[in-house]
């Protein structure tokens, strides 16, 4: 159950855990670069250019996506405190994975 409905041309991204290694090396979460890729819960309705034609989000729920690494706006959601979430505008999803 999604809380939070992004508007316009926004998705809202749940951020990939970050990958740990098995050989034992430690790095505290502080110097761990967060992963630039999610999977996309919500998406907007789309908005009106200038022109007054509708643009529609090319994005769909369940898109696994890459992001650049300061782009959006973190998130809480109620009942899942151990992820992170973050409303980005369409134009900042760099690409779709397969």
């Amino acid at each position: 159950m999604v809380t939070v409905r992004p508007l316009g041309k926004r998705v809202l991204i749940k951020r990939a855990k970050a990958v740990t290694t098995k050989k034992g090396i430690y790095l505290p979460d502080t110097a761990q670069e967060k992963p630039k890729e999610g999977e996309v819960i919500a998406v907007g309705q789309g908005k009106h250019d200038e022109e007054g034609r509708f643009e529609a989000v090319t994005l769909k729920v369940g898109d696994r996506v890459l992001f650049s690494s300061y782009s959006g706006t973190e998130v809480k959601h109620p009942g899942d405190s151990d992820s992170e979430y973050l409303i980005l505008a369409e134009d900042d999803i760099l690409g779709v994975l397969n």
